[in-house]
């Protein structure tokens, strides 16, 4: 009755926290991300994993360890205690520092600050050498704000302050929930299905705010947007030599076509806020494209001690059917991606020094994304520090990890944007089915 009192309690947190993702989710004003970026294709993609993997420049395709919860690659779920149960959920806080040298304009600043949720994860038993995963994390994210003044002399004069705005929000989310097992005792399959779900709105308005006989013009488009894929994972995982193991490991996420419907709008609005319809027209066949993504993997252990790791992945853009950016030259591309880490214990075991039982992480990547622009491609890289502080017993514990990184450049009239994101997780873990010696 105990065991099965506390597994209640731990679904009651699950679901909790899934259904309050959701809610955050369809809050059009919350912004999931800040980046001029994302006004093109899906959005910005959203760097998978969870604070550990994140301190490590986002490496998993390699890792193995039965202290966390590793998504990255279904097939590490297998790294566990048998009967081990882990839940992690996280969120982010994320700074925006934008930068152009816009033609005629100067340069321009702009600064902005987000807070979302991360990631809940819950992996569990099913049969000796197999788990159970499952979760939700975002996939994609949009969220930007433009807006410039009419500078042409004939229409000021007739119209005065004339500005247009652009700005959007909405973002793509991801359910996953899949299995492992190990196999030939040094190899650990595993599958997921993927379910993806969300809504993207674009808005596109002209105000005039000195001609009150002129009315604003407000045009967008809403997007709600499903699909289904599947992720599968393959590790393999060997003593190389006292103490040390070595992991290699692939992943490989099949394409999918978003489907769903959108809605093209366009009003004509006063400013007691009363709005004309001019045009509000429904379409159910947008289709757009998730590629294939392909990624490869290792990492090298010391036990108890320290690991270093690296991770490749690409994703081929391509050949994308994705939203059409009107007056913008926007072309999407390959993505690939490097990342690196290392992690270090000092002394896992140690019971005086709490500091020594605490995990430092240190990372970097660099990153082609798939947005080219004017014939220019977005190219971004950081570096990632963090920690993981021990909580209470077996592996539970709070990390920490803190992204530095830049994407584009103040070139060809496009926007440099510096950034500092903040991961934090809780780590759950503990040991179902034991039984009580003593009641």
């Amino acid at each position: 009755m105990q065991m099965a009192k506390k597994s209640k309690n731990y679904l009651i947190i699950f679901f909790l926290l899934f259904g309050s993702h959701l809610l955050e989710a369809q809050t059009t004003d919350a912004l999931g991300t800040f980046t001029p970026y994302s006004l093109f294709g899906i959005g910005e993609i959203e760097k998978q994993g969870t604070a550990i993997n994140r301190a490590m420049g986002g490496i998993g395709v390699g890792v193995r360890d039965n202290r966390f919860i590793n998504y990255v690659n279904p097939a590490s779920i297998t790294a566990r205690d048998t009967l081990s149960f882990m839940l992690d959920f996280g969120v982010d806080q994320k700074n925006f520092y934008n930068s152009s040298n816009q033609s005629g304009e100067g340069k321009i600043k702009s600064a902005y600050n987000t807070f979302n949720m991360h990631n809940i994860v819950l992996t569990a038993p099913i049969y000796k050498q197999s788990a159970l995963i499952v979760g939700i994390n975002p996939y994609s994210d949009v969220g930007y704000k433009f807006q410039s003044t009419e500078n042409n002399p004939a229409l000021v004069s007739k119209y005065g302050d004339i500005k247009y705005q652009k700005y959007g929000s909405g973002s793509v989310n991801q359910f996953f929930i899949g299995a492992a097992m190990n196999m030939f005792e040094r190899f650990s399959l595993g599958a997921e299905f993927i379910y993806y779900f969300g809504s993207v709105t674009k808005n596109s308005n002209i105000l005039f705010n000195s001609d009150g006989s002129v009315r604003d013009v407000e045009t967008g488009w809403d997007y709600s947007l499903h699909s289904v894929s599947a992720n599968i994972g393959l590790q393999y995982f060997t003593d190389i030599g006292k103490e040390m193991e070595l992991t290699v490991g692939a992943a490989y996420r099949i394409k999918s076509n978003l489907k769903g419907d959108f809605t093209k709008f366009a009003y004509a609005a006063q400013s007691d806020n009363l709005k004309d319809t001019i045009l509000n027209q429904s379409f159910d066949d947008s289709k757009f494209t998730i590629p294939a993504e392909l990624s490869l993997g290792f990492t090298v252990r010391k036990k108890d001690k320290w690991m270093f790791g690296a991770d490749y992945v690409r994703q081929d853009w391509k050949k994308a059917v994705l939203p059409e950016t009107p007056g913008v030259d926007f072309h999407p591309t390959a993505a690939n991606y490097l990342k690196a880490g290392f992690e270090y214990i000092p002394n896992k075991y140690d019971i005086r020094y709490y500091m020594k039982r605490v995990t430092y992480r240190i990372g970097a990547y660099y990153e082609q994304t798939y947005i080219k622009v004017n014939g220019k491609g977005v190219n971004a890289a950081g570096i990632t520090l963090g920690m993981s502080f021990p909580i209470y017993r077996w592996y539970n514990g709070l990390n920490i990890a803190v992204d530095f990184g830049q994407r584009g450049s103040l070139q060809h009239n496009m926007v440099r944007e510096r950034y500092v994101q903040f991961i934090v997780n809780i780590s759950l873990h503990d040991i179902w089915f034991v039984k009580q010696k003593y009641q």
